[in-house]
C-alpha cells in the first residue's frame, strides 16, 4: 500500500461573509469531533462488484490541518493537503471523486489535483462549485476529472455517475428551491406582477401561449401569490437573495462591485430629488445647463434645515448617513463620452445618423427596398399603415437622384419602428406618455455617411385602429421654429429607438433568449461533455443578473417601466417581438443580409459585400464572428469526426430537443430550427450562442452610458405631442426651443433614474473574463482544442489592432463622428482594461454578466 498526495484549493465561506465568524469557529469544532471534509476517489478502470457497474471506490481521505491552518480574512483561496491510500495491485486511475462536507458551513471548491498517480501521472479536477454540508443534499457531490469526452467515450465505471449527476441537476419540478439546491428547471414569466398593489400592477403571464409567447426563465418554486394564483409570490423589493442555482450566483468580487454600483446609483437618484424640492419647476430641467450640472458641478443641496427634515424621512440609516448637510456640491455622474469633447455635436444630423451605424443600437437600420415604406401589420385589424412619405419630401435632399435611382443604387436606408409600436400606442398614450410610431429615412452619401431625409411620426386613427394611421412627415431644417421642430422630430425617433433597444435588442434578444440555453446545458450535458465545456464560460452570471432584473427592473413598477416609454406595456410588447424571433437569424451574416445591409459575395471578406462599407458594427462584428466560427469549427471537428457522431450523441440530442420543446417551447413548431444531424448544424448553433452571449450583448450594452448617459441624446420618454401652430406650446417653442425640448422629453426624475440604471449596466466588473480568456488554463486535457483556443485568442488580439487602425483612419467618418467617440465596443480583450473594470466603453465579456 502506498500513498498518493493531493492538493485541494478552496475558499471558505467566512472570506465571502466577513461577519460569519461563528461559522468558521463551528467548522473547527466539527473537525475536533471527527466531522471533517472527506474525498473519495472513484476508479475509471475497475468496477466494484458489489455496486453494479459503478467504479470502485477508494478509501475516503480527509482534508488535513483544517483546525490549525490560519485563513486570513483578506485572502480568497487556501490550499489543503489530502493523502489517499492506493492499492498497488489495482493500477487504478481515478476519474472522479465524491466529496462530503460534514462541517457547519459551505465552502467554494476550486480544484483538486493528484500528483504522481502511478502509471498515469498528474490528475486534475476543475470543480468551481459551492459545497454545502452533506445533510443539505439528497445525493453525493461528484466531480469528474478535466478529461473531455462524449457519453459513448465515458469509461464504463463512471457512466452511471455521469447520468445520475444530470438527474440530480434536473430535480423533480416540485417545491420551493433553496440556496443549496442545484436545480435547473424552467418556468414562465409569471413573477413580474404585484397584485397586492392594485390593478395598475397586474401584468399578464408571459410564455406558455401563442398569444403571449416568451423564452423560459429559471424556476424558483416560490408559492403562488395569495391574491392571484397565476402569479408567483415575490420577495421583498430590494432583496438580492433570489434563487438561482448557487454556482450561477455572482462571486464575491462581482457581488461587491454590483452592490456598490447599485448603492451609488440609488444615492444619485435620491440627491437630485432632494434638490428638486427647492427647484422652481419640480421634476423639470430648466435648461441644458441643469442637465450638464449632473456631470460638471454636481447638485447644490438645500439648506441645513431642509436637509435635516429630509434625512429624518429617509428609510435607512445607511442612506441617511450618506446625505451630507454641509451644503457641498456632490454626486456628479461621470461625463458621458457623447458630450465629453463637444457639448452640442450630438444635435447634428450627421451624428444622429451615425449612431444608427455605430451607436448603442446599431442593429436596426435596414436598406429600403420599396418606396414608400410598407407595413406588415394586418390591414383587417390596423387598416392602411403604409407610409405617407412622398418623393417630394425627400428628392430635394438626394443629390439630384430620383427615388427610383436611389433604390437601384442602394442609397436609401430606414430606421423603422412603426410596426413594433403602433399596436400599443393607443394604450401607451392613454398614460402620461405621449409618443408616436416612427419611420426615419436616410440617404447614403458618397463618403459613406448617412444623411437624414425625413421622419414620419404616426398615431392610431382617432376613430379606431382599423381606420389606419394618422401621420405627419418632418424634413430637415436648421433655422427658426422649423429647426426646433426638426430637433423634436429626431427626439421622438430617438425615443422609439431607445425603447426598442432596451426591451428588444438588449433584454429580449440577449438576456432572455439565452437563459433557456443555460438551463438546458446544465440539465442535459455533463460537465465532461465537450459542448458543455465550450459553452459554459459564456453563461457566467447570466441567470443571476436576469433574476435580479425580474426582481427590480422589468417587474411591475420597476425601473425599466419608470424610465422607458412603453411603461406598463413594456414586457407585453417585447413578447410580441418574440413572436418574430428566429434563432438562425441571430447569426451576424444572416442578420445583415436579412436587413439588406449586405449581400452574399464570395469575392469579399467573410463572403459578404456591405451596402455601407463604413458600418463599424458590421465591419468589426464580422471579424469577431469569423474568429468565433473558426474556433468553434476547429473545436467541434476535433470531438465529432463525422455527422454520425453528432446524430448518435444522446446527451447532445436531448439538449437540443429540450431547448426547442421546453426552453423556447412557444416557438417549438417553427421550421427554422436546425435539425442537429450534422457537424454544420452544431457549429452554426454554438457559434450563434457564443455570439449572442458575448459580442452581440457587448455591442448593445456597453455603449449605453457613453451615448445614453446624456439623456437629451437618447431620450426614453416623450410627454407631449409635437406642438401645433396656434397653440401656446408652439409659441413657447419659438421663444425658448431648449426649454420646450426639455419639457417634451424625459423628465428630471426619470432622467436621473435612467442614467443611474445605465451607469450600473454599462460597467465592467473588475473580475470580468473577456472573449478569448478562461478562468483556468486546464479546462481540458486535450492538446488540440487548447492549441485552437490559443489561436483564437491571438486572432482576437490582431482584430483589436485592426479595429484601432480603422478608428485612426480619418477617411472612415462613421468610426468617430462629430462627437469624437471611437467605436470600441468590439475591442475583444486587451489587458489594459481587462483589469480596469468600470465605464470603459470597450471590451467583449464572455457572457451576459450585467
Amino acid at each position: 500500500m502506498m500513498m498518493i498526495k493531493g492538493t485541494v484549493v478552496l475558499m471558505k465561506k467566512n472570506v465571502l461573509d466577513m461577519n460569519d465568524f461563528t461559522a468558521s469557529l463551528l467548522d473547527r469544532v466539527y473537525e475536533l469531533f471527527g466531522r471533517g471534509v472527506s474525498l473519495q476517489l472513484i476508479s475509471a478502470v475497475s468496477v466494484d462488484p458489489a455496486n453494479g457497474t459503478k467504479g470502485k471506490l477508494w478509501k475516503p481521505a480527509n482534508l488535513e490541518k483544517w483546525v490549525t491552518k490560519i485563513t486570513p480574512l483578506s485572502t480568497g483561496d487556501v490550499t489543503f493537503s489530502v493523502t489517499f491510500e492506493w492499492d498497488e495491485s489495482s493500477m487504478d486511475v481515478p476519474g472522479a471523486f465524491i466529496i462530503k462536507n460534514k462541517h457547519h458551513s459551505q465552502f467554494y471548491l476550486r480544484t483538486v489535483t493528484l500528483e504522481d498517480v502511478p502509471g498515469h501521472g498528474r490528475v486534475h479536477f476543475v470543480c468551481n462549485s459551492w459545497i454545502y454540508p452533506t445533510h443539505r443534499y439528497k445525493f453525493d457531490r461528484v466531480f469528474f476529472s478535466n478529461k473531455t469526452c462524449l457519453p459513448c467515450q465515458m469509461p464504463e465505471p463512471l457512466r452511471e455517475y455521469r447520468e445520475q449527476e444530470l438527474v440530480n441537476l434536473r430535480g423533480d419540478g416540485k417545491g420551493t428551491l433553496q440556496e443549496w439546491d442545484r436545480i435547473y428547471d424552467y418556468d414562465l414569466y409569471n413573477d413580474l406582477a404585484m397584485p397586492e398593489k392594485g390593478p395598475h400592477h397586474h401584468r399578464p403571464v408571459l410564455g406558455g401561449s401563442s398569444h403571449l409567447p416568451y423564452p423560459r426563465r429559471g424556476r424558483t418554486g416560490r408559492k403562488p401569490h395569495k391574491q392571484d394564483s397565476r402569479t408567483e409570490s415575490r420577495l421583498f423589493l430590494l432583496s438580492l437573495n433570489i434563487y438561482v442555482p448557487r454556482d450561477e450566483r455572482f462571486n464575491s468580487v462581482k457581488f461587491s462591485d454590483f452592490v456598490a454600483y447599485a448603492l451609488k446609483s440609488l444615492f444619485q437618484v435620491l440627491v437630485p430629488e432632494i434638490a428638486a424640492l427647492c427647484d422652481k419647476t419640480i421634476n423639470e430641467f430648466d435648461s441644458f445647463q441643469d442637465v450638464l450640472d449632473l456631470y460638471e458641478g454636481g447638485i447644490k443641496l438645500p439648506s441645513d434645515a431642509t436637509i435635516k427634515k429630509i434625512r429624518d424621512c429617509l428609510p435607512w440609516e445607511m442612506i441617511r448617513e450618506l446625505v451630507r448637510n454641509d451644503g457641498e456640491r456632490l454626486m456628479k455622474f461621470p461625463m458621458p463620452a457623447v458630450i465629453k469633447e463637444d457639448r452640442s455635436a450630438w444635435r447634428s444630423d450627421e451624428e444622429f445618423a451615425r449612431e444608427t451605424l455605430a451607436g448603442v443600437n446599431p442593429i436596426i437600420i435596414s436598406r429600403l427596398e420599396e418606396f414608400p415604406p410598407a407595413s406588415k401589420l394586418d390591414p383587417k385589424e390596423y387598416g392602411n399603415q403604409k407610409s405617407t412619405i412622398t418623393r417630394e419630401h425627400i428628392e430635394c435632399n438626394m443629390n439630384g437622384l430620383t427615388v427610383e435611382e436611389a433604390l437601384k443604387h442602394n442609397k436609401l436606408f430606414i430606421l423603422n419602428h412603426h410596426d413594433a409600436f403602433m399596436p400599443y400606442l393607443g394604450r401607451i398614450n392613454s398614460t402620461a406618455t405621449k409618443t408616436y410610431a416612427a419611420r426615419t429615412l436616410f440617404f447614403l452619401q458618397d463618403d459613406d455617411t448617412l444623411k437624414p431625409l425625413a421622419i414620419e411620426l404616426s398615431l392610431p386613427h382617432p376613430q379606431g385602429d382599423s381606420h389606419g394611421a394618422v401621420s405627419k412627415v418632418f424634413t430637415p431644417a436648421e433655422d427658426s421654429v422649423e429647426g426646433s421642430i426638426w430637433q423634436l422630430a429626431k427626439a421622438y425617433a430617438a425615443v422609439n429607438d431607445s425603447g426598442y433597444h432596451q426591451l428588444v435588442s438588449h433584454w429580449l434578444n440577449s438576456h432572455a433568449v439565452i437563459e433557456p440555453f443555460i438551463i438546458a446545458t446544465h440539465r442535459q450535458l455533463s460537465v465532461a461533455h465537450p459542448i458543455h465545456k465550450l459553452l459554459h464560460p459564456h453563461f457566467r452570471d447570466t441567470m443571476n443578473i436576469n433574476a435580479l432584473a425580474r426582481q427590480t427592473l422589468i417587474n411591475a413598477g420597476g425601473v425599466l417601466e419608470l424610465t422607458v416609454f412603453p411603461g406598463k406595456y413594456s414586457m407585453e410588447m417585447s413578447s410580441a417581438m418574440y413572436k418574430n424571433w428566429v434563432f438562425t437569424d441571430q447569426a451576424l451574416p444572416v442578420d445583415l443580409i436579412k436587413r439588406g445591409m449586405a449581400v452574399p459575395d464570395s469575392s469579399c471578406p467573410h463572403g459578404l459585400k456591405l451596402m455601407i462599407n463604413d458600418y463599424p458594427y458590421a465591419v468589426d462584428g464580422l471579424e469577431i464572428w469569423s474568429a468565433i466560427e473558426t474556433w468553434v469549427t476547429e473545436y467541434c471537428n476535433f470531438y465529432y469526426p463525422s455527422n454520425e457522431a453528432v446524430k448518435h450523441d444522446a446527451e447532445l440530442q436531448s439538449w437540443w430537443s429540450e431547448i426547442k420543446n421546453e426552453g423556447h417551447g412557444d416557438l417549438k413548431n417553427q421550421s427554422w430550427w436546425p435539425v442537429m444531424n450534422t457537424r454544420a448544424d452544431l457549429i452554426q448553433t454554438c457559434t450563434i450562442i457564443i455570439w449572442i452571449a458575448s459580442a452581440f450583448h457587448a455591442a448593445v450594452n456597453f455603449g449605453q452610458y457613453p451615448y445614453a448617459g446624456y439623456l437629451p441624446n437618447r431620450p426614453t420618454v416623450s410627454r407631449s405631442f409635437m406642438p401645433e401652430q396656434g397653440t401656446d406650446e408652439y409659441e413657447e417653442l419659438k421663444e425658448d426651443p431648449d426649454l420646450a425640448f426639455l419639457k417634451t422629453i424625459t423628465a428630471q426624475f426619470q432622467t436621473v433614474l435612467g442614467i443611474s440604471l445605465i451607469e450600473v449596466l454599462s460597467r465592467h466588473s473588475t473580475d470580468e473574463i473577456y472573449l478569448g480568456q478562461r478562468d483556468t488554463e486546464e479546462w481540458t486535457t486535450d492538446e488540440e482544442p487548447l492549441a485552437a483556443f490559443d489561436r483564437f485568442g491571438k486572432e482576437l488580439v490582431e482584430i483589436e489592432r485592426r479595429i484601432m487602425e480603422r478608428n485612426n483612419d480619418g477617411e472612415l467618418k462613421n468610426r468617430v463622428g462629430p462627437v469624437k467617440i471611437p467605436y470600441m465596443l468590439m475591442y475583444p480583450n486587451t489587458s489594459d482594461y481587462s483589469r480596469e473594470g468600470g465605464l470603459t466603453g470597450k471590451g467583449i465579456p464572455n457572457s451576459i454578466s450585467i
